[in-house]
């Protein structure tokens, strides 16, 4: 793939803002659709190092957008509203023939509007979860994009009724994961034994999760492994600097000798795919383990200002992805102050004893796996086609 700069007047040139680590796999998965359909192509903005693997000329890393909560991003504002200037700047310059953003909607959909005012072709990969709270952001969208690409079936009708252009084109995830994954070969890969059972813990792929989820993560471990002496935990970092920071972490947690931890630098859909239960902070990751057909426990926890002006916002009685896209709690959540070890211990024990349970939260991920598998790269390609050359 060219740079922006090298690029002929025979290439593709798309534009392109990814915002956290999910989004940089959604925004490879794209890349390499296209890759297969638009010839030669150059594509630039902001990402990840899936979306370089992909000949992607990142002008800002991925990592540059990773806040969550809203006291993050009222204290980030400043540094994010002049990299959105200067980056509106760019495209406006440079003039893609179509800019994609990816998930990140309240960096983006701002972005988008105006990049659209400048009459650049714009698509929204991933749709914000108006359906779960801020509906009103259907008007900003409506202003921001000419189609939305959606992942989930359910959304289909909102976009139709609200008569915004919408295609679904299933996740990714659902078809990078196979119906089956060999939890042995995970286990050999990561350095893990073979016998007795495996806990992964997931507290966030953002610094913001990481302080607030982590340490509660690693009592947990504690609380579980004073009660099974045949538990082995691995914890998966994000990035190598969350890989650090975790590490830290490890370190001031001072677990017992008993409690026997694998700390690793990536990897984390091999530390699912090894895991007999997993401790999962609520975001992509929910659904990743879903797919690899994992019991969870979903924990989330945030600043105290930033949980009440999103309560007040929400619809729904659950925030795990598994539960919303299966309408009913199939594996347990705890939030803010019931992120507890003690609590979030004992609803992983019930699913590692329990078969029987294990079994129907199986068979209900595997209906879910099958929803969403329908050629997501294939799909969305097409789409993105479709209105850059509109």
């Amino acid at each position: 793939m060219a740079r922006p700069e090298a690029a002929g007047g025979d290439a593709l040139a798309l534009g392109m803002v990814a915002g956290e680590a999910s989004g940089d796999l959604l925004a490879a998965a794209l890349l390499e659709g296209l890759g297969a359909r638009a010839g030669r192509l150059v594509a630039a903005g902001i990402g990840g190092p899936a979306m370089r693997g992909h000949g992607f000329d990142a002008w800002w890393d991925i990592e540059a957008l990773s806040v969550s909560g809203y006291l993050e991003v009222l204290r980030e504002y400043p540094r994010l509203r002049r990299m959105r200037e200067a980056l509106y700047a760019r495209m406006a310059e440079w003039h893609p023939a179509a800019f994609v953003g990816v998930d990140a909607p309240d960096f983006n959909l701002d972005l988008e509007a105006r990049l659209r005012a400048r009459g650049i072709r714009i698509v929204h990969f991933i749709s914000p979860s108006i359906w779960a709270w801020r509906r009103e952001r259907i008007e900003k969208i409506r202003r921001s994009v000419d189609r939305m690409l959606l992942v989930f079936p359910f959304e289909e009708a909102i976009y139709r009724d609200a008569g915004i252009p919408a295609t679904y084109v299933g996740h990714p995830l659902a078809d990078a994961i196979p119906p089956q994954v060999d939890a042995s070969a995970a286990r050999r890969a990561l350095g893990l034994p073979e016998g007795g059972a495996i806990v992964a813990l997931l507290p966030g792929s953002r610094t913001a999760e990481i302080e607030h989820l982590a340490l509660p993560f690693l009592r947990t471990a504690q609380w579980l492994g004073e009660r099974r002496s045949d538990l082995h935990f691995v914890l998966p970092a994000a990035s190598a600097r969350l890989f650090e920071r975790l590490k830290a972490i490890v370190a001031q947690a001072r677990l017992p000798a008993g409690v026997v931890l694998t700390l690793v630098s990536g990897r984390s859909r091999e530390a699912l795919a090894a895991a007999d239960a997993v401790l999962v902070a609520s975001g992509t990751a929910t659904l990743e383990a879903a797919l690899l057909r994992k019991p969870m426990v979903i924990a989330y926890r945030m600043s105290w200002l930033s949980h009440r002006i999103m309560r007040r916002m929400g619809y729904l009685p659950y925030v795990g992805l598994p539960n919303i896209l299966s309408g009913r709690f199939v594996v347990p959540e705890f939030l803010q102050s019931a992120v507890r070890p003690e609590a979030m211990g004992q609803a992983l024990l019930a699913q590692l004893d329990d078969d029987a349970q294990r079994s129907a939260i199986a068979a209900q991920f595997a209906a879910l796996h099958d929803s969403l598998r329908c050629g997501c790269a294939a799909r969305a390609a097409q789409a993105v086609l479709e209105v850059a050359g509109g």
